[in-house]
């Protein structure tokens, strides 16, 4: 098969498929490093794919996932390769896909066990903070118009004993989140790893002075936990945890980077 999105190829690893793994984006090894040692064309994504490229492959079944770009569907579907198109927004959508993957490559209970582990980490992570206090978190998906991170990571956050500000996946501006005043601040930017100037954009943008900016509470998790529909929530979920409650963690969680004290 061919997967055009990291988000496919972590849960194929989390079944334990990547052995039927032909082709995938050169960022699904980012998420997989495992695919380094094996043989598999890079092709390219879900946004620019080419159906040349496909085709090479020879797979029986294509893998995508938002975002798409027109032309690069019109691609997908001119190859002629069996496509399982997702478009998740929420955990549940996440959940779905996980079983329709694992349907397609006859691992349904595979999959299962993986949603209903997730379930439970979610639930039991929302449990810890079902009492107060909530403090107010604006996450960020990207910086170059701001956007609000999307609607899974929004759950998350509450999960986590936050209040999500902002409409997910929609645009804003610095002087909007400024008038909001977060508690917290989380960046985590597509396609940048753990890269986000944190220090450069809260000054720049006049955000030093909001409650976030005030006590520092100001961080940067990587793409791939929060932005990559999959499996690897539940770290970007024990991330957001410790960025909300600093206070329960000793040390900060692999993937949280807090913003340097003056």
């Amino acid at each position: 098969m061919v997967s055009l999105q990291p988000s496919a190829t972590v849960t194929l690893a989390r079944l334990g498929l990547l052995d039927r793994v032909v082709a995938c984006t050169r960022y699904c090894k980012d998420v997989c490093p495992e695919l380094a040692f094996r043989d598999v064309t890079i092709v390219a994504d879900s946004w620019t794919a080419q159906a040349a490229e496909i085709t090479a492959a020879r797979p029986d079944l294509l893998i995508a996932s938002v975002p798409y770009q027109l032309e690069a569907v019109a691609e997908i579907l001119k190859s002629g390769v069996r496509f399982l198109g997702l478009a998740p927004r929420s955990l549940g959508d996440i959940y779905a896909d996980i079983a329709l993957i694992a349907g397609a490559m006859g691992a349904s209970d595979r999959g299962q066990h993986i949603i209903e582990s997730m379930q439970r980490e979610v639930e039991c992570v929302r449990a810890r903070h079902a009492v107060g206090p909530h403090p107010r978190v604006f996450c960020e998906e990207w910086g170059k118009p701001i956007i609000y991170s999307q609607r899974w990571v929004a759950e998350l956050v509450e999960a986590a004993g936050g209040c999500f500000l902002g409409e997910p996946a929609a645009k804003t501006d610095a002087d909007c989140v400024r008038r909001a005043d977060p508690d917290v601040i989380v960046m985590a930017w597509c396609g940048t790893g753990d890269r986000v100037p944190l220090e450069k954009i809260i000054g720049e943008r006049g955000w030093r002075e909001t409650s976030a900016g005030r006590s520092r509470r100001v961080y940067c998790i990587r793409d791939e936990l929060l932005n990559t529909p999959a499996p690897t929530l539940l770290e970007g979920l024990r991330a957001l945890e410790a960025a909300i409650h600093p206070d329960l963690f000793p040390q900060m969680p692999a993937g949280l980077r807090r913003m340097a004290e003056r």
